[in-house]
């Protein structure tokens, strides 16, 4: 017997009755994803190859900020170092080099130097030669004794022998033109008068150079006086070479007494 306010057929009033074998409704009404069309695995495709241009993007920046990073540190310690440390560091590498060099020759039995001119070129002997030319062996002032032996250097450079009196005396004074200790030749020898006259024009030479190095300035007896002493003058020159053309106009209304 039906429950009483039930429908006919036993049928609620919301709908048929599911089936057993589907219990969410037939195969038809499930909810089944469409199959994609080509624009949007195109669209797919572009966005996979964005993700994958952004993600190389990402990787490289990431990159790029480690190395940056680095080589700050690397510039950081290489400005805390002196400021020949290159120099040093090539220097003591290179003679760490020579010295394994030099252990090879002396296990092998042969000389050093002879095996360092054999690697060198001849380019590079030429240039190191003409280097050498160039360079000025003059190392300034050093002390009086230094002075004295560079310009005693200096003259006998100057110095033309005459070979033909050379021979002549050699031959007519023998050992003795070498004087020693027990030679007796000393005081004998008359010189020429051309060696005279060429000793006296040399003088004058280094009188006349030595005039020109003198760093005494002339006095001047026309010039104003207007310093009181010899540095209070020095103080004025200073004064008059960096501001004189500043001070002129002033400075000769003062002269003529239209100062204002």
């Amino acid at each position: 017997m039906a429950a009483e306010g039930a429908p006919p057929g036993g049928v609620s009033g919301r709908g048929p009755a599911p089936n057993a074998a589907f219990p969410f409704g037939s195969p038809a009404s499930s909810d089944e994803e469409p199959a994609p069309t080509a624009a949007e695995e195109r669209a797919a495709q572009k966005r996979e190859e964005r993700l994958r241009k952004f993600r190389e993007l990402h990787m490289k920046r990431n990159e790029a900020r480690k190395l940056n990073h680095q080589e700050v540190v690397e510039e950081d310690k290489r400005l805390k170092l002196p400021a020949n440390w290159e120099a040093k560091k090539a220097r003591l590498e290179w003679e760490l080099k020579v010295e394994e060099k030099k252990k090879e020759c002396a296990a092998t039995g042969e000389d050093y130097e002879r095996v360092k001119l054999l690697e060198i070129s001849a380019e590079d002997a030429e240039r190191w030669e003409r280097k050498k030319k160039r360079k000025n062996p003059d190392i300034g002032f050093s002390d009086f004794a230094a002075a004295q032996l560079r310009q005693y250097h200096r003259l006998t450079k100057q110095i033309k022998p005459d070979m033909e009196k050379y021979e002549k005396l050699k031959e007519e004074n023998g050992e003795e033109l070498y004087p020693t200790a027990n030679s007796l030749l000393h005081g004998t020898h008359v010189p020429c008068k051309e060696g005279v006259d060429r000793m006296v024009t040399d003088l004058e030479k280094q009188i006349e150079k030595r005039e020109k190095y003198s760093r005494r300035r002339a006095y001047n007896d026309d010039a104003d006086i207007d310093y009181i002493n010899e540095r209070n003058a020095k103080f004025n020159k200073k004064a008059e070479r960096f501001y004189g053309k500043y001070t002129a106009e002033i400075k000769q209304n003062l002269e003529r007494g239209t100062a204002v």
